[in-house]
């Protein structure tokens, strides 16, 4: 998915099209059968292929092959599951979630509590199918708002059911990956944006639920009206910590620099994604795992790999928020690839890599 540069109060086209996408509903566990159990034959690995993978897929590495501390934290490796909605949409959740077991994986964030073709399933069916293989539900993305559709499965249109089936699944965390661009890329226009999603916050908390926001690069845009102001700094500003919450997608806060660290007049103005969280380490439960290659002939400055493959630091990256206080207990990483070429592969090769990875001075 690419970003443009925002010109005008609304997303443009291609924004528009990636946002309605991330709704994510409707598109995603049961059917486990011989057929689904044979494809998958054919490309899982084993488990001692999966040792061996650590060493032989050939990562760019960051602190790699050292004895130190796992920079990754135990249990806390997850999969936003939109990276894998072709084999949930033709084999189910089962054989999708034995494979994550497989790999190494402890948790899961729904993209869709359907699984297409593959068959129907109830949320009781879904939960009890993430227990059974070991991994723990720990988000969802739901549509913030469609104004043309009262009737739409959002936060803004359909607050109580939204809650309802998190809490049916057990969720901690319940939020949306669509910006807050309802009212315009004005300051005034994510006040408003920002009051909503105090709301949301509230609700969810009354139910012991955390609501966040997942961003993409265009929040780190400008005000159409306050070309000083960086929009993002008014969702932090605007939202009680207490009621809302971020999870950083690292690809698209990196792209967001690429692309943001100069005003429309050119004057500078940089950022760092990582001094964003080590600032507010308490609002960034969730992150997106997701890796970029450098490419400066790219619109982004990246294009989107496998985790691993790109040129992000997640040793550093990683490392640092996790020596926060209390950081190894407090944050859960989930990979992503939007279009992998080969998604159980992308799931595999992801986990191998961040489980590898060792602090540099441990």
């Amino acid at each position: 998915m690419r970003g443009n540069s925002r010109t005008s109060g609304t997303p443009g086209p291609e924004l528009s099209r990636r946002l309605s996408r991330l709704s994510r509903r409707g598109m995603l566990g049961v059917a486990a059968g011989a057929t689904a159990a044979a494809l998958l034959g054919a490309t899982a690995p084993t488990a001692a292929a999966h040792d061996k993978g650590h060493g032989e897929d050939h990562h760019k590495g960051h602190g790699r092959g050292g004895h130190g501390r796992p920079v990754l934290p135990p249990g806390r490796l997850g999969i936003q599951l939109y990276s894998l909605r072709d084999k949930v949409s033709t084999l189910g959740f089962a054989p999708v979630f034995a494979e994550l077991a497989k790999y190494g994986y402890d948790e899961v964030e729904y993209a869709g509590y359907t699984q297409g073709s593959a068959g129907a399933i109830t949320l009781a069916q879904l939960r009890g199918l993430a227990r059974d293989h070991g991994l723990t539900a720990i988000g969802s993305h739901v549509g913030y708002y469609d104004d043309g559709n009262p009737g739409a499965y959002t936060f803004a249109q359909n607050l109580a059911k939204v809650l309802d089936d998190a809490e049916a699944l057990g969720l901690k965390h319940i939020g949306t990956a669509s910006g807050p661009w309802r009212y315009g890329s004005t300051v005034d226009g994510w006040k408003r944006c920002a009051e909503e999603f105090n709301v949301f916050g509230a609700a969810a908390k009354a139910r012991g639920m955390k609501f966040y926001q997942h961003n993409h690069a265009e929040e780190f845009s400008f005000a159409t009206d306050r070309p000083d102001v960086r929009l993002y700094d008014v969702l932090l500003a605007e939202t009680d910590p207490r009621l809302v919450y971020l999870e950083m997608d690292i690809y698209w806060a990196f792209v967001g620099q690429y692309r943001f660290s100069e005003r429309v007049d050119g004057t500078p103005a940089p950022f760092d994604p990582l001094r964003y969280v080590l600032r507010q380490p308490d609002r960034y439960p969730l992150f997106h795992v997701k890796d970029g290659e450098r490419n400066d002939a790219a619109s982004d400055g990246y294009d989107m790999v496998d985790v691993g493959d790109g040129d992000i630091d997640y040793e550093g990256f990683i490392s640092a928020v996790t020596r926060t206080r209390g950081g190894r207990q407090s944050h859960h990483w989930q990979t992503e690839h939007d279009f992998p070429a080969d998604s159980l592969s992308f799931a595999r090769r992801s986990s191998a890599y961040l489980h590898a990875l060792r602090e540099k001075d441990c």
